[in-house]
């Protein structure tokens, strides 16, 4: 043999033998990814998208949760989007991620007036639009459906957290306009369950942190039902963090308190490990939980005290 060549398998041998003692383990079948879901109906039945798009045709409103960023949810989101289109094209797309008071730049962006880049910086879109929200806007600009700038301004909800519900008297009346008409301030189960997730404060801070929460749900709320007063033949698809579309309680419950005869369906993403009520949601989304925020709890209180000074550094009505 080649001495030339009997090296190189010898050396081809070694190499061989080195790869091999690190080898990665064997392949999983059906990995999972962020972007893996399993549908449910509140029977425990297993659904695909399009099976899911075909038991909520008759609804007239369809609340989908997210946690915000997560994969998954948006994905969930867009295939959901396109397959309920697909069976009624009389759709119109509801987003908490742009407010009343950006609806005309929603729209000019929508006839092909504007650019994207104008829409994300006149319309104040969120920092993960590109990635999250471009998906379904964009199919709603395809196939010339309408998005609704559903929820009230951040800068008007910051100053009620920071001086009750009382501040919206103070608006202009161009401005009050851009929040709903009234807001939804009794003890009801919504409240309960914001109240009992709040782990700081007093009372007062809290419930008038409240009525900044109630703010974003009744606004939406109030955006969807004018909307099909107009539009009595459309479906909506609505999309939101869960807190406010869970178990019926925030936005539905005041789609509800304002036309009671509007039929809502609620699409929800929990984890594998949550325990919840067997009628608490019409429709759960397994994914997987996101990752942890923060571990250190110091660098968890930096960040709410960085929330905190800006909360303090914003400028409301007198």
């Amino acid at each position: 043999m080649n001495k030339w060549l009997a090296l190189s398998l010898s050396l081809a041998t070694v190499l061989t033998g080195c790869a091999s003692s690190n080898q990665s383990p064997a392949p999983v079948s059906n990995p999972s990814t962020f972007y893996d879901y399993t549908i449910t109906s509140a029977q425990g039945n297993t659904l695909r998208v399009n099976q899911l798009a075909l038991a909520l045709k008759d609804a007239d409103i369809i609340l989908v949760g997210e946690w915000h960023s997560h994969p998954a949810a948006h994905l969930l989101q867009s295939q959901l989007f396109a397959a309920l289109y697909q069976q009624n094209p009389n759709m119109a797309l509801s987003m908490e991620q742009f407010t009343r008071d950006k609806q005309t730049i929603v729209d000019q962006y929508l006839a092909g007036e504007i650019g994207e880049r104008t829409l994300v910086s006149e319309g104040n879109a969120w920092p993960n639009y590109d990635s999250d929200y471009r998906p379904l806007v964009e199919f709603a600009k395809q196939n010339k459906l309408d998005v609704i700038a559903a929820n009230a301004p951040k800068s008007i909800v910051r100053c009620i957290s920071k001086q009750g519900a009382g501040y919206l008297n103070k608006l202009p009346t161009s401005e009050r306009l851009w929040v709903a008409q009234s807001l939804t301030l009794n003890k009801d189960a919504y409240q309960a369950k914001f109240l009992n997730s709040m782990h700081h404060g007093s009372e007062e801070q809290n419930l008038r942190m409240f009525a900044a929460q109630t703010a974003w749900d009744d606004t939406m709320a109030e955006s969807m039902v004018d909307y099909l007063k107009s539009h009595p033949n459309k479906q909506i698809i609505h999309v939101a963090g869960r807190f406010h579309t869970m178990e019926g309680l925030g936005t539905a419950s005041r789609i509800k308190a304002r036309n009671p005869n509007l039929s809502v369906a609620l699409v929800t993403p929990i984890t594998a490990k949550e325990k919840l009520a067997d009628n608490a949601q019409d429709y759960r989304v397994t994914m997987a939980p996101l990752p942890v925020r923060y571990v250190q709890k110091e660098n968890q209180s930096k960040a709410m005290k960085k929330m905190m000074m800006r909360n303090k550094e914003l400028k409301c009505y007198e």
